[in-house]
C-alpha cells in the first residue's frame, strides 16, 4: 500500500506585504476614526474631513472617481486574498522526507540547483554539445533541450532520457517528481 506523501511546498511568511497592508490599513482607519470622534465630541472638524464628507455626500455613485476608488480597493483586496491563499516560495521544490510520525521535517531544493544537477548529468552523455544544454525545472515539468554534436540524435535522446530519469529519481528525491520532456537537435555549429 503506498504511503501518503506528507511533503508540502513551503509557505512564505510574506512579512513585507503583510506589514505594509496592516500599516496602511491601521493608518487610514486610525485617521478616519480620530476625525469622526473629534467631530462628534464638539470640536471643529479639520478641512480635509469636512471636504471628504461633503464630497462623499454629494457625489453620485456613478461618478468616475468613486468608481475608480472602488476598483482600486477591490483590486487591493483581491491581491491580499491571493497572497493569503497561495503558498509562495515557488522557486523551491519539496523533497521526500521519511514517513515517520514523530518527525516533523521539511526539506526543499531550489529549482536552479535541480537544473544544475540535471544539466551536469546531461553533459556526461557522449554526443551532447558542451555549450547548448538548457534545463528548465518547473513544478510539474522538467524540460531539457540539448544539441547533439555527433552520434545519432535518437540514440542521444534515449541515453539522455534514461540518465535524467535516474537522476530525477535518485539524486533529486522530489516529493512530487515532475514529468520529463527531452528535446534534442543536431548542432548547427
Amino acid at each position: 500500500m503506498p504511503t501518503k506523501d506528507r511533503s508540502r511546498r513551503p509557505w512564505s511568511a510574506r512579512r513585507i506585504p503583510a506589514c505594509l497592508a496592516a500599516s496602511l490599513s491601521l493608518l487610514a482607519a486610525g485617521a478616519l476614526l480620530f476625525e469622526a470622534i473629534w467631530g462628534r465630541t464638539g470640536h471643529r472638524a479639520t478641512a480635509w474631513w469636512t471636504s471628504l464628507t461633503d464630497q462623499l455626500a454629494t457625489r453620485p455613485l456613478g461618478n468616475f472617481w468613486i468608481l475608480t476608488g472602488a476598483a482600486v480597493a477591490a483590486a487591493l483586496g483581491l491581491w491580499l486574498i491571493i497572497l493569503a491563499l497561495t503558498p509562495g516560495l515557488r522557486h523551491q521544490l519539496p523533497l521526500r522526507v521519511p514517513n515517520n510520525s514523530h518527525l516533523r521535517m521539511h526539506a526543499v531544493l531550489a529549482r536552479k540547483g535541480a537544473a544544475l544537477l540535471l544539466r551536469d548529468a546531461a553533459m556526461r552523455i557522449p554526443g551532447v554539445s558542451t555549450v547548448r544544454v538548457r534545463v528548465r525545472v518547473r513544478r510539474r515539468r522538467i524540460t531539457v533541450r540539448a544539441d547533439v554534436g555527433f552520434r545519432d540524435t535518437a540514440d542521444v535522446k534515449d541515453d539522455l532520457t534514461d540518465i535524467l530519469r535516474r537522476e530525477k529519481r535518485d539524486q533529486l528525491a522530489l516529493a512530487r517528481p515532475p514529468r520529463l520532456r527531452v528535446r534534442v537537435r543536431r548542432s548547427t555549429k
